[in-house]
């Protein structure tokens, strides 16, 4: 019972974040330099034809009335039509986002786990060889710029060693695959299509590692600084000198007590990997959400960037939800 309050409380407080991130971003991207109207002008166009123009956009009126225009439209699930390509925002959105919510989450749940087991085994062995050699790599692995090691990993996977296809889009364009959810991965997992799968795997490799390299490094940090507090701490002084061994120490106190730390973590680099997963997606033409986003960002296609923003906001606010649920779950003092 005190869970579900729990759940109905965090419900309640999504509802002003992302109102705070809608309004926040539609000022935002209008108070930027440039002019959409600006991508249709010629030459020859007149101030009428560009007023014009400015009206079919419904850029002519105030911006209060903008805004109303834009909230009525999210509460009936419009978001609106792209100024640049005319299409529906949420059209686009389809074909999008569920090909980079397949790279971002895969590769957050790999660096999650080979963290998790590094992490734990370098705090078992602190100031041994292991150790030492997991703090340095996860060292460098944090200060290697994502858009940098994408293009090593490129150099090195495809055009020296040839073990992956050219970084050129999800799927090779020989392979017929029936789309269902827009994720070719899980989408050829469904319909047992293994051509398809084993074509969308090899493209995913390079950016699903390059994503892989920095949140591991950075997470498993984090692991293992939890587990060393974990065996510096009473209960773990306590059931050792009690004789407490084995499994019951190792599963009981130490992993209990580091996994507990780790959900709010791995919402956080969930949110950022998703917010920067751009220079990801633009190294290997990886033709998903973060790169339609920068596209509409350039040209100050104002719904695509509202869209988008929104939308990595929700993920950001549900994967904060799950993560206080699960935290909730293991340690019972958050709940009370």
């Amino acid at each position: 019972m005190r869970l579900l309050r729990y759940l109905g409380l965090r419900l309640a407080l999504i509802v002003p974040v992302l109102f705070g991130v809608i309004v926040l971003v539609f000022l935002l991207v209008r108070v930027l330099p440039g002019d959409p109207v600006q991508a249709f002008v010629t030459p020859s166009s007149t101030q009428e034809d560009i007023e014009a123009i400015r009206a079919r956009l419904g850029l002519d009126i105030p911006l209060w009335q903008q805004f109303l225009v834009y909230l009525r439209g999210l509460f009936v699930g419009d978001l609106g039509t792209s100024i640049q390509s005319g299409t529906p925002v949420a059209t686009e959105l389809a074909t999008r986002l569920a090909p980079t919510l397949e790279l971002v989450f895969l590769s957050v749940g790999v660096a999650l786990v080979l963290s998790i087991i590094v992490g734990v085994w370098s705090a078992m062995r602190v100031n041994r060889p292991f150790d030492h050699m997991s703090r340095v790599t996860s060292l460098v692995g944090t200060a290697l710029p994502e858009f940098w090691l994408g293009l090593v990993l490129i150099v090195v996977g495809y055009q020296t060693l040839h073990w992956f296809p050219a970084p050129s889009g999800r799927l090779d364009r020989s392979v017929e695959l029936a789309p269902l959810t827009g994720a070719e991965l899980l989408d050829a997992t469904l319909t047992l299509n293994g051509p398809a799968f084993v074509s969308a795997l090899q493209h995913l490799a390079l950016p699903m590692l390059t994503i892989v390299i920095g949140v591991s490094a950075s997470l498993m940090r984090s692991v293992r600084a939890a587990a060393l507090q974990i065996r510096a701490s009473a209960p773990w002084q306590t059931a050792t000198a009690h004789g407490v061994r084995g499994n019951a120490l190792f599963a009981g106190y130490l992993m209990r007590g580091t996994l507990s730390r780790i959900p709010t973590l791995v919402a956080i680099v969930l949110g950022n990997v998703l917010g920067g997963v751009v220079l990801v997606e633009y190294v290997f033409a990886w033709e998903g959400m973060g790169q339609w986003l920068l596209r509409g960002l350039l040209v100050r296609d104002y719904p695509v960037v509202q869209a988008g923003v929104v939308i990595i906001a929700l993920v950001y606010a549900f994967a904060y939800l799950i993560a206080d649920l699960i935290h909730a779950a293991l340690d019972p003092r958050v709940r009370l």
